[in-house]
């Protein structure tokens, strides 16, 4: 038998990062050896993507959708981010969250084909060899983002399917802020799972044993971040997904020696500080005049308590102060000084036991409601992902204590927020200053409109990610985390009778430039910025030359 000669058009036809399809023009096919593999008929993007959204129509789920998205993505990339790009209002629910979720529990199941890279802590000698198998020079990587899936969107453990949130977090950052495709990379840290069931799928494709901790675990974690930053000098290293315990430790351990950035703590956290900054313009306070209550004291919860005490101590409070003003709820109550286990995470928030001794207990808990009427807080957040956990009673209870509270049920999707906006302005007459962490309609309240703001943190790491880039900022800091929650509350007006506190969703783009300006002058402030552009004009046409087009080039290399 003889060996087939090699197919250069099928090799151009399934490379994502050169595939154009019907777009391909007569010239180019005859170059490269298209001749009679495609349709006679040459398209516009404009028109691919026409098609492309009105097959997506006839999908009849978020999951199909999902699918057909994916399988774009494998084949097209510049037509996946085109048709991302346009519809990027009602296909961000369904490339991140929560479609994603369903689509990660049914990965290994449903696995089709992946770019990413696999790194197994049975193989911590192959992590170098892995990250290089990509081909990818010191210059040639702008972003990588990494998941050990320990504590995937509230919906747990879920091993080397979690890869997928690395991947629909990069279709973000390129949709919303025009990073480049060819310059990304996701990552999957496979360290095994607790997850019993995927253990016992025959399907599974991670590896098969328990999730490994200790010191197994935190060689692995030090060698992947030392072969990135040795290979990739240049890259933004993002977290994202990490159980609470270890997200704190290691961006408390090597955010100062490496790029890196973990957006369940800081973009999270960023993201409610906006919010916050735009409730204070209503209420005329600033963030020593704060006392924040957080409901579900985990990775995000911990993580705004730590961005809005930062304002605090920024306003001019002593650390010990500004964590006073803090009360972390979490299954067990009112986190206390003297429970047993307490995660490093909670410790410096935990309170006093003599503090509370006198306050009312059910079940050897002190629970929110008594928590809200003890402390008044001006700010209360909800990460608990428990439904209809604000109940009236302790929304009328906020209320009593202060005139404009802030009130942020940020658990999603639906199923799991603590209380739906309409009944937190009915029960608060209108009085509460409401962000949400789900996508909602404008709805009436006795005369006036009220739109309420999406608390999503695609407003806001997108354009860090994309200010980093262009500063090429050696670390993040938080100025730049400050600066990115101003830039986002400096969008929008939240004064006015029922305004929102937050920008919409739907002009992304031009909300992540503003937000990547912001970011580059605070590195400059920071000192950490290696890149000089000057004057305002110049700088402003960095961001947008830096901003990655969904169009086909003139010649792909």
């Amino acid at each position: 038998m003889t060996r087939p000669q090699h197919d250069a058009a099928r090799e151009v036809l399934r490379d994502p990062l050169r595939n154009r399809g019907t777009a391909f023009d007569d010239d180019q096919r005859r170059r490269l050896g298209l001749l009679g593999r495609l349709p006679s008929a040459v398209e516009t993007l404009d028109e691919q993507a026409a098609r492309c959204w009105e097959q997506l129509g006839r999908c009849p789920s978020p999951m199909e959708k999902f699918i057909y998205l994916d399988l774009l993505h494998d084949r097209n990339e510049t037509l996946y981010f085109k048709v991302l790009a346009d519809h990027l209002t009602e296909l961000l629910p369904i490339v991140y969250d929560p479609t994603v979720g369903q689509a990660i529990k049914g990965w290994s199941r449903d696995y089709r084909v992946s770019q990413a890279a696999y790194l197994s802590i049975d193989r911590i000698e192959d992590i170098k060899a892995s990250l290089t198998s990509f081909g990818l020079g010191p210059d040639d990587v702008d972003l990588i983002v990494c998941t050990d899936a320990e504590e995937i969107l509230g919906i747990g453990d879920w091993g080397v399917n979690g890869v997928d949130i690395a991947v629909g977090k990069l279709a973000v950052y390129t949709a919303a802020a025009g990073i480049d495709p060819s310059r990304v990379i996701a990552v999957s840290l496979d360290c095994g799972t607790n997850n019993a069931a995927l253990l016992n799928e025959p399907a599974y494709l991670g590896n098969r044993h328990s999730r490994i901790g200790g010191r197994r675990y935190d060689r692995f974690i030090a060698e992947y971040l030392a072969a990135a930053a040795e290979l990739f000098p240049k890259a933004i290293l993002h977290f994202e997904d990490f159980g609470p315990e270890n997200a704190r430790r290691i961006l408390d351990k090597y955010r100062g020696q490496y790029r890196i950035f973990n957006d369940d703590m800081q973009g999270t956290g960023a993201i409610v500080v906006a919010s916050v900054l735009s409730a204070m313009k209503v209420t005329r306070q600033g963030f020593t005049d704060q006392r924040l209550v957080v409901f579900g004291a985990g990775t995000a919860g911990s993580g705004m308590a730590d961005q809005i005490s930062a304002g605090m101590i920024r306003a001019g409070m002593s650390e010990q102060e500004a964590r006073s003003r803090v009360w972390l709820i979490d299954k067990q109550g009112l986190v206390l000084d003297d429970a047993p286990g307490l995660p490093t995470y909670q410790q410096p928030y935990a309170r006093p036991a003599h503090e509370v001794a006198g306050w009312h207990c059910q079940d050897g808990k002190i629970g929110l409601l008594t928590v809200v009427q003890q402390v008044k807080p001006t700010i209360l957040i909800g990460t608990s992902t428990v439904h209809g956990a604000f109940t009236e009673d302790v929304v009328r209870a906020l209320c009593d204590g202060v005139e404009r509270p802030v009130l942020l049920p940020l658990s999603n999707p639906t199923e799991r927020i603590e209380v739906m906006p309409e009944d937190a302005v009915e029960w608060s007459r209108g009085k509460a200053l409401v962000a949400v962490g789900i996508p909602t309609d404008t709805f009436d309240y006795e005369g006036t409109t009220f739109t309420i703001g999406q608390a999503n943190n695609a407003l806001l790491y997108p354009g860090l990610g994309l200010g980093t880039i262009v500063s090429g900022a050696t670390h993040i800091t938080d100025g730049m985390l400050l600066a990115a929650a101003e830039a986002v509350a400096g969008q929008v007006d939240p004064t006015g009778p029922g305004s929102s506190l937050l920008p919409p969703v739907h002009d992304l783009r031009a909300s992540s430039a503003v937000v990547a300006y912001g970011v580059v002058q605070a590195a400059i402030r920071d000192g950490v910025a290696t890149i000089e552009h000057g004057d305002i004009a110049t700088l402003t046409q960095a961001i947008q030359d830096a901003m990655w087009q969904p169009t086909y080039p003139e010649e792909r290399p």
